[in-house]
Formats: structure tokens, C-alpha cells, sequence
């Protein structure tokens, strides 16, 4: 098979300017929400694991093994190595193509939903909860990363709000992309706070519900370029 059958070219050059208004960016700050919203369940809900942010698993891994109560060494164990699976099978089936990846995210947080509406989170099912979620983030995850747009990773804002800090007048450097950084972390809160209020009122399997909503209507507005 010819490698651009196996691998079709992506629908826009890798690291394209994206301006913040353009159909894609705002795919992704509506996914960056997602994120937010995700960690919130996974992490007030499953244990303290995270399903999104994988430097935080690696974190709590290290507060686990050192005897830290209230981590769990097994579920931050199955969140980095379901997310990991998926962020391989992102690398090859979804490699640039926003579309499919937003398909396969919206069936595995329903996949989580109705686990968690129909079984609750109790016992050994959190696991598979965890790792449906985590292989939807990875899968989202090697997506994004192909699609190169800077400051939008819609998972991690570490090197996002750095960049908003040293490009100030105050550093003597000026950035394009203050506005993006800004609306990045506003977006991840916005998920964040509903997640954590429907967790904290024991509607977990709404939060889901909620978290495959957003990615199916974000697959839905999203307008490729041509």
C-alpha cells in the first residue's frame, strides 16, 4: 500500500497560521473545555487520577509510591497507559484529520456515560471508566499535536501561560497569540467548574454525558477549510 494511502495528507499544512476566529481554533477551545471538564470527573470522581492531563498522573504516581493518602497508584497507572494506547492509535488513523478524532472522543465518553449510569464508578468499573476517557484524551491528544497550532494543546496549559507571562511588555517582548493564551485557560475553567459542581452533587454520569455533547457538537460546527 502506498504510505499516502496508509497515511492521507492532513486537511491543513502542519503549523498553518490559525487565526483565534477561524473555524479551527475554535473547534479547539471548545475542546479545550472538554479537558477541563474531563479531569474534573476523573479527578474528584475516580480516585484522583487524571483522564486528560498525564503530567499530573506521573505527579500523583510519585505522591502514591511515597505513601500519600487518597492517590491511587493502579488508576493513575491505567489513565497513562490507556492514553498512551490512544494517543498511538491517533498517530496512525487520525494523523491531521480533526473530524474522525472528534467522532471516536464523543462514542468513548458515551461508552463512559452509560458505564457510569447503568453500573455507577464503584470498585473495579472506575478503571474502565478511566481508561475509556483516557484513550478518547490520547487519541484527541496525537490529533492536535499533528495539527501544530500554537498555545491550543486543549490539554495542557503549562507552556501556554508561560508563553502569556514572558511575551509582556514587561519581559520586552510582544506575541500574536497573547489573546489565544488568555482565552485557553479561561476555556479549560469553563469546563472545569461544571464538572466539578456536577461531581460534587453526584451527577457524574451527567458530567460525561455532558463532556460527549460538547465534542459531538464541536464536530458538528466545525467547517474544514477547503
Amino acid at each position: 500500500m502506498p504510505a499516502s494511502a496508509a497515511n492521507p495528507p492532513p486537511s491543513r499544512p502542519i503549523g498553518a497560521a490559525t487565526e483565534d476566529g477561524d473555524p479551527l481554533a475554535l473547534a479547539l477551545f471548545g475542546l479545550t473545555a472538554v479537558s477541563g471538564l474531563i479531569d474534573a470527573v476523573s479527578y474528584l470522581g475516580l480516585d484522583h487520577v487524571f483522564a486528560a492531563n498525564m503530567t499530573g498522573n506521573v505527579v500523583v504516581i510519585g505522591f502514591a509510591l511515597a505513601g500519600a493518602p487518597g492517590f491511587s497508584t493502579l488508576g493513575s497507572l491505567t489513565s497513562l497507559g490507556a492514553f498512551l494506547l490512544g494517543a498511538a492509535l491517533g498517530g496512525r488513523l487520525t494523523t491531521g484529520r480533526l473530524r474522525p478524532a472528534l467522532a471516536a472522543e464523543t462514542l468513548l465518553h458515551l461508552a463512559a456515560a452509560v458505564v457510569a449510569f447503568a453500573v455507577g464508578t464503584g470498585g473495579a468499573v472506575q478503571y474502565g471508566v478511566i481508561a475509556l476517557l483516557a484513550v478518547a484524551m490520547g487519541l484527541r491528544n496525537a490529533t492536535v499535536r499533528s495539527l501544530g497550532v500554537p498555545d491550543l494543546t486543549t490539554t495542557v496549559l503549562t507552556m501556554t501561560l508561560t508563553g502569556l507571562a514572558a511575551d509582556t511588555r514587561l519581559a520586552g517582548r510582544h506575541s500574536p497569540h497573547q489573546r489565544r493564551r488568555i482565552l485557553a485557560a479561561l476555556t479549560m475553567t469553563a469546563g472545569t467548574a461544571p464538572g466539578a459542581l456536577l461531581v460534587l452533587h453526584h451527577h457524574l454520569p451527567w458530567a460525561l454525558l455532558l463532556a460527549a455533547t460538547i465534542t459531538a457538537a464541536t464536530a458538528v460546527l466545525y467547517r474544514q477549510p477547503a
